[in-house]
């Protein structure tokens, strides 16, 4: 499955745009985490283990997407975007979206 975040693929040819295609998953913060991360603000710096919880997120997020994609039959998903938002206090969603395409076949 080829993804990018342009609305074409180099090299190739688009079919049919079969839809858009979504993954998204709620993750909440860990109190143990949010103990260290306190810590952290008082000096500053990158809390890691945030940075870490919210690439997981995004990594779950774009293989549902995939998932959704290869339900439709696509071969690719063009022009895909990420998006977060807080839901509640300590949890946030992250949602990758783009359009599943199926690409003409070479001859």
């Amino acid at each position: 499955m080829k993804l990018v975040n342009i609305d074409y693929i180099p090299g190739e040819e688009i079919e049919e745009a079969l839809g858009i295609v979504k993954g998204q998953i709620v993750q909440s913060k860990n109190i143990g985490r949010d103990f260290m991360a306190g810590m952290k603000t008082i000096v500053g710096g990158e809390i890691k283990s945030y940075t870490d919880m919210i690439s997981l997120a995004r990594q779950m997020a774009t293989k549902r997407m995939v998932e959704d994609a290869e339900s439709l039959g696509a071969d690719a998903i063009i022009n895909i975007r990420f998006g977060s938002s807080s839901v509640m206090g300590g949890a946030a969603e992250i949602i990758a979206y783009g359009t599943a395409v199926k690409l003409k076949k070479k001859q």
